[in-house]
């Protein structure tokens, strides 16, 4: 059965397209009104159309998460447009520019990805938890991966950020556990979205390994993990905060 959530507001970042547009039109399914965040304008309100379509109730703010100033703007707007903030999926984030040991990475690569997959959902809950503690409720996400609960050779400042969010997360969840607010993360396998279609059209063979790292067999769609970010936020997860949820078809269980 679906949740109700007749009411309540989902804020996304990362909304234009993979896991955070499915988790939009995941929410929309279930009747939250909808706040779609992304650098991307011309697909993120291509997302807010499809919810539209569909029945739903949506609105696209252009934000990059690393400037708080927008940041700050986009809770703002969310609260201008639905007079509330319910629910917040920190989604928005880039993969590693190369795939590189440590000694190779470059300074300015290192700090690329930091800033977007670790700073952005700093600035993203600093600035949505005030309005949460207003309301004395919030469920937030943030996305981490399954290189935030394992290593990765060539990719050390992406499961650097990854690892961060995890601990952020578990920080803030002990933080806000008695107000009202719960926090968790949910990290994800190989998934096919945009940003991992784009490492696969690198590379020939990269699909059949992403294949052979998951004991399922196959990779994830974004869809799956949406429906894990829902229930997260859903009053039937009530009793989980500070918790990081492997959807990866076994993958950290190897």
């Amino acid at each position: 059965m679906a949740e109700d959530m007749n009411g309540k507001v989902a804020l996304i970042t990362g909304g234009a397209s993979g896991i955070g547009r499915a988790t939009a039109l995941r929410f929309a399914a279930d009747k939250a009104s909808i706040v779609i965040a992304d650098v991307d304008t011309e697909e993120g309100e291509e997302t807010v159309r499809t919810i539209e379509a569909n029945g739903g109730d949506a609105h696209f703010v252009k934000t990059d998460v690393v400037r708080e100033s927008e940041v700050k703007t986009l809770v703002r707007k969310s609260v201008d447009v639905y007079g509330r903030l319910d629910y917040a999926f920190n989604n928005a984030g880039i993969s590693s520019p190369r795939s590189v040991d440590l000694v190779e990475h470059t300074e300015e690569e290192w700090d690329r990805v930091i800033d977007i997959d670790l700073k952005g959902v700093w600035l993203c809950m600093k600035h949505e938890i005030p309005q949460m503690l207003k309301q004395g409720s919030g469920a937030i996400v943030n996305t981490s991966s399954i290189y935030g609960l394992v290593g990765i050779p060539t990719g050390p400042a992406y499961a650097a950020a990854k690892h961060g969010v995890i601990g952020l997360t578990k920080s803030a969840a002990l933080t806000y556990a008695q107000k009202g607010i719960r926090v968790n993360t949910v990290c994800p396998g190989a998934t096919r979205s945009p940003m991992v279609q784009r490492i696969i059209d690198q590379s020939p063979t990269r699909e059949e390994w992403y294949v052979s790292q998951h004991p399922i067999g196959r990779m994830g769609v974004p869809k799956e993990i949406a429906e894990a970010v829902v229930w997260l936020c859903s009053d039937k997860a009530s009793f989980i905060t500070g918790h990081a949820m492997a959807v990866d078809g076994g993958y950290v269980a190897q």
